[in-house]
C-alpha cells in the first residue's frame, strides 16, 4: 500500500487533492503537512505534520517517519503572491524543492510529483495553441522557478532514475477553496460576487483570454499522470494540460445565462501584465497521446455546476 505525502496541502488544490487521493489509498496512508497552523477541516480527517518544505531535516524526519514512498509537493508561493517576495519565491518554489528531491533520491522513494504552470510562457511564446517544446522565457519570478523545477525534475529522471512526474496547470477554478494569490484568481472570485452581490469589477481586461481548468479535471489530470506507466512516457515534468480557454467577458456571459442581473467592470491591475505574458490556450496533444488525458469540463457545465454548488453555500450561510 502506497504511504504518500502531500506537502502544501492547505491549499486551493491541495485541500481538494487530499479528499481525493485519501479516498483512493485510505485516510491513514495519505499525510498532509504545510507550514501553516490552521489547516481547512478536510485535513484533519488523517494523519497532519506541520511542515516547511525549505527545512530539509524537517522533511526528512517526516518522510522516515510515516515511511512515505511518494512525495506530492505543492508547496509554492504563486505568481501574483511571488512578484511582492521574489526571493520567498524562488527559496520555497526552488530549494523546497531540491530538498523534496534529495530525499526522495537517498530513500529511494517510489515517485515525486511536482506541478509545474503556464507561468513557464512568456511574451515569446506562440499564444495560441502554445506547443509542448516552445520558448520558455517567463516574466515573472513564479515563471522562472518553475521553468527551473522542470528542468531540474527531468535531471532527476535521467541522473538518478527517479519517478519524477510534473505537469502546467492553468488557471484553477474551484467551489470548495479559494484561490491563493495567483493570476487567474479572478475567475474564481466572480462567481462569488455573481452570487452575493451580482456585480464584479475585475483586475484583468475584458478579452484577456487564458486557459482554465475546473478543479474536478486538475484532480483527475493530477491522478491519471500519477497513476501512468512510467516506462512509457517520454516527457516527465513538464506537460501542458488544457482543458477550457476564455476571456473575462465570455465568462461574465455564461454567468449571465443564470443570474441575468449580473455586471461587470474591468479596473486591470498590475496582474494585467503577468497575463498578457501568458498564452491564450494549450497544445496538450503530448498528455493526451502519453497518458490518455481527457477533460471532463468546459465553460458552459463548470459554470452551471459551480452556480449550483456555490448557490447552496451561499444559502446556508458559509460565505
Amino acid at each position: 500500500m502506497k504511504k504518500i505525502l502531500i506537502i502544501g496541502a492547505a491549499g486551493q488544490i491541495g485541500s481538494e487533492l487530499t479528499v481525493a487521493v485519501r479516498s483512493i489509498y485510505g485516510k491513514d496512508n495519505v499525510v498532509t503537512a504545510d507550514i501553516c497552523q490552521n489547516v481547512p477541516e478536510v485535513l484533519n480527517d488523517g494523519p497532519y505534520e506541520q511542515l516547511n518544505v525549505t527545512d530539509a531535516p524537517q522533511v526528512f524526519n517526516v518522510v522516515k517517519k510515516h515511511n512515505i514512498d511518494t512525495i506530492i509537493n505543492l508547496a509554492a508561493l504563486l505568481s501574483a503572491t511571488g512578484e511582492k517576495n521574489p526571493l520567498k519565491a524562488w527559496e520555497v518554489n526552488i530549494n523546497g524543492y531540491i530538498n523534496v528531491l534529495e530525499i526522495a533520491k537517498e530513500l529511494k522513494l517510489e515517485q515525486v510529483f511536482v506541478p509545474s504552470s503556464i507561468a513557464v510562457f512568456g511574451p515569446e511564446t506562440p499564444v495560441d495553441m502554445t506547443p509542448q517544446e516552445t520558448v520558455l522565457k517567463p516574466r515573472t519570478m513564479y515563471g522562472i522557478t518553475k521553468v527551473t523545477g522542470e528542468l531540474i525534475g527531468d535531471y532527476y529522471v535521467r541522473k538518478y532514475g527517479l519517478d519524477v512526474r510534473g505537469l502546467r496547470y492553468p488557471g484553477i477554478i474551484s467551489n470548495a477553496t479559494l484561490p491563493g494569490g495567483g493570476t487567474t484568481d479572478y475567475a474564481v472570485e466572480i462567481y462569488y460576487e455573481a452570487i452575493k452581490n451580482k456585480k464584479y469589477t475585475c483586475f484583468l481586461k475584458e478579452d484577456t483570454k487564458l486557459p482554465m481548468m475546473y478543479m474536478p479535471d486538475c484532480i483527475k489530470a493530477t491522478l491519471d499522470l500519477m497513476h501512468a506507466d512510467f516506462s512509457k512516457l517520454k516527457h516527465y515534468s513538464d506537460f501542458n494540460v488544457g482543458s477550457m480557454s476564455f476571456t473575462a467577458a465570455e465568462l461574465a456571459e455564461a454567468i449571465k445565462k443564470y443570474i441575468p442581473e449580473f455586471t461587470i467592470s474591468y479596473n486591470p491591475d498590475f496582474r494585467q501584465q503577468i497575463a498578457d505574458s501568458w498564452p491564450n490556450s494549450v497544445d496538450d496533444s503530448i498528455a493526451r497521446k502519453e497518458w490518455g488525458w481527457n477533460p471532463s469540463y468546459n465553460i458552459d457545465s463548470m459554470t452551471k455546476d459551480m452556480i449550483e454548488k456555490l448557490t447552496e453555500k451561499f444559502e446556508k450561510g458559509l460565505f
